[in-house]
């Protein structure tokens, strides 16, 4: 059984813009507690968190990893988050399970775009927490700058607890606002040292002291009272003010370290032992009850009705399926069933157990908090609710964002078709936003994700786990054709061959529909000059010869046919004789409607800081887009469109460099609009030239 109570668990989700140093910190946390002899690296292969190929390869955290350690009789989990926009889905899957948060700062870089991003992801679940300004041993560190950059960009009372002492290559420690104590780091014995405050560093302790007590007081008013009356509170006093006011989201604590160098790590973690809430601390958890619009609340109590939430899926080849779940209420042993809510089915546990980065420990039961994995479940994915049958609860799942880039893909060996569909519907069950279609216009095979790297990454981890390898190209933009005139053509189709011939003959009056009208097809045929059986033949000729285009091999849309004369032979007529004078007179008629081509048009959102507006409208209207308004969402702009989907196939890398990866998009189709003549001279060129 788990041996700890509900009490002394934190659980934290550590995130952050790329390359702040948040797997590092993660690194330098379990070394601190003992959990590893030395901190892992990324780049030599000895992380504990990045140890996926492609994140060595790309030196980036590309899926979420956890971890635990124990400190001063608590169990810290650790939920490693990857900072790259590509792969935010894991990120806000890890906050949805998470008790509170650590945000990581590069002391250098400050508050970057994707702070921002997960800020609003946290708080969207009203998560508790704790910033870390990390690489204070970095050339051009500023600490101070930084907390600036905090107060201004989160909009938050940051609060600094533990201030600096040095910095860049002179960053030796740090001092407790709280305790008033110097802690000097000893990197020989990885020790802290107590010492006084710096001669130097007196006024400026002072300072941020002062408005860290007075921050405190303000999130209570018993504590407002006492700091009025008597001018100082005790330490006991402030940790509690400061948990309350982390609590209550009106209190932001800044720490700040070196996870290269273990500088400040230590207290950190009793900051966030002090600072985060517990799972019985965060309260109760509301879902719905199947099936009805009624909300129903789960208490964090091993005596409640067991229910946890499905986060994260692991598709491994050899293991088989492994979920990640979080227990919000409840407990649950080894061996034990348990009822799927989302999808309304009974699967069973077998060993259940920790993660330790890739390594697993068994546990025997778990408690409310408890964040822990299973193997080879058959239907349970990410997002699914588990729980007791007899009290069923469904819980709010993250829903995967609408992917943003797509690329056509197809096997490198012949024998790899087959192995395609079932390798990338596994790697999507632990991939969500990952989408997988078939394009019947295009016949191609179409994977879409949240940008160029996701689409890649996924691509490396199929031919490392299932031996598929594909190839990457843009896919063709589904065309389509249709007329702007009207005309009365005859089709007509007679062969002679000795014996009996073929013969059949039609009148068709060819007309355009409005746009999306799709196509009609009218018999006005009076009399008897085309018997009966053989009109279904004309309209299915056209058919066919529609969906195989006439100018470019586009399927032709928005069109009228009207069957209104004709002829036939008593012994050579037959259906198909039709059915080729259909096809004949149609691809004849519309040669003679002025013929164009049409384009789908997406609504496309743009996301992106006001700096850049004037760049990505004038880079939007140079793609033949329109700029339909704009709105604002807190510091950003959002630019509303329309755009050709031609001109966005690679718009995802080019924004990112044009916002120095800051902006963000989403698009949905809207309609077709006639493509212009220059531009459809070039794709009616390079159609024929792929027909020959």
């Amino acid at each position: 059984m788990s041996k700890y109570e509900p009490n002394s668990l934190r659980n934290i989700a550590i995130v952050g813009h790329g390359a702040t140093g948040k797997t590092s910190l993660c690194e330098s946390l379990l070394f601190i507690a003992g959990k590893t002899d030395r901190p892992g690296r990324v780049d030599d292969g000895t992380s504990s968190m990045d140890f996926e190929p492609e994140e060595q390869k790309r030196r980036i955290s590309i899926s979420a990893a956890t971890n635990f350690f124990e400190w001063e009789k608590h169990k810290i989990t650790i939920l490693d988050t990857p900072g790259d926009s590509n792969f935010s889905y894991d990120t806000r899957n890890c906050l949805r399970v998470a008790d509170g948060a650590v945000v990581v700062i590069d002391a250098v870089g400050g508050v970057e775009f994707q702070t921002e991003k997960v800020w609003e992801y946290a708080d969207e679940y009203k998560l508790p927490r704790i910033v870390f300004i990390s690489r204070m041993d970095r050339e051009r560190a500023d600490f101070f700058t930084s907390v600036e950059t905090i107060k201004r960009r989160l909009g938050k009372k940051a609060t600094p607890v533990l201030l600096p002492i040095g910095k860049e290559d002179n960053f030796k420690g740090v001092i407790d606002l709280i305790t008033k104590k110097a802690l000097i780091f000893d990197g020989s014995s990885g020790a802290y040292k107590s010492a006084d405050i710096p001669a130097d560093m007196k006024d400026i302790v002072e300072k941020y002291r002062e408005n860290m007590v007075e921050d405190i007081a303000e999130s209570d008013e018993k504590l407002m009272d006492k700091y009025l009356d008597a001018g100082e509170l005790s330490d006991d006093e402030l940790k509690a003010g400061l948990k309350k006011g982390v609590m209550s989201l009106s209190l932001l604590p800044i720490a700040c370290g070196s996870a290269v160098k273990n500088i400040g790590i230590a207290p950190f973690i009793d900051l966030v032992i002090n600072a985060l809430p517990s799972p019985v601390e965060r309260g109760p958890v509301t879902g719905k009850k199947p099936g009805k619009d009624e909300a129903e609340t789960r208490m964090p109590e091993e005596s409640a009705p067991f229910s946890a939430l499905v986060f994260k899926t692991i598709a491994d080849p050899y293991a088989g399926r492994l979920t990640l779940f979080r227990v919000f209420s409840g407990t649950v042993t080894s061996d034990s069933t348990f009822y799927n809510s989302s999808r309304k089915i009974t699967e069973r546990f077998g060993n259940i157990f920790f993660l330790e980065g890739k390594s697993q420990k068994p546990v025997e039961s778990l408690v409310p908090g408890d964040i822990a994995a299973v193997a080879k479940l058959k239907e349970t994915s990410t997002g699914d609710t588990i729980c007791n049958e007899k009290a069923a609860i469904i819980f709010e799942k993250v829903v995967p964002p609408p992917p943003i880039m797509s690329f056509a893909v197809s096997p490198k060996s012949r024998g790899d078709e087959d192995k395609i569909v079932s390798s990338i519907n596994r790697i999507i069950e632990e991939d969500p936003p990952l989408t997988f279609r078939r394009e019947e216009q295009t016949k191609e095979m179409i994977l879409s994700g949240m940008g160029q790297v996701h689409i890649e990454v996924s691509i490396e981890k199929m031919k490392r786990k299932f031996g598929v390898e594909l190839t990457l190209k843009t896919p063709k933009v589904p065309y389509k054709e249709t007329i702007k005139g009207k005309t009365n053509v005859q089709g007509k189709y007679k062969k002679q061959s000795g014996g009996r011939g073929q013969f059949g003959d039609c009148w068709l009056d060819i007309e355009p529909l409005p746009r999306s009208g799709g196509y009609e097809f009218a018999d006005k045929i009076v009399g008897g000059v085309i018997p009966q059986q053989y009109r279904p033949a004309v309209d299915k000729g056209i058919v066919e010869a529609m969906l195989e285009g006439v100018i470019a091999g586009y399927p032709v849309v928005d069109v009228k046919v009207s069957l209104v004369d004709g002829s036939y032979h008593t012994v050579d007529s037959s259906e198909m004789a039709f059915k080729i004078a259909g096809s004949m007179g149609f691809k004849k008629g519309v040669l003679a409607c002025q013929p164009v081509l049409l384009e789908p048009i997406v609504n496309i959102d743009i996301e992106i800081p006001d700096e850049y507006m004037g760049d990505v409208i004038g880079d939007l209207n140079g793609r033949r887009g329109k700029v339909l308004g704009m709105e604002s969402k807190g510091p950003n702009r959002i630019i509303k469109g329309l755009v050709p989907l031609a001109e966005i196939l690679r718009y995802a890398p080019d924004l990112r460099s044009m916002t120095s990866g800051r902006g963000t998009f989403t698009y949905e189709h809207s309609h077709y609009e006639e493509v212009p003549p220059f531009i459809a001279e070039k794709i009616i060129a390079e159609s024929k030239k792929e027909q020959q």
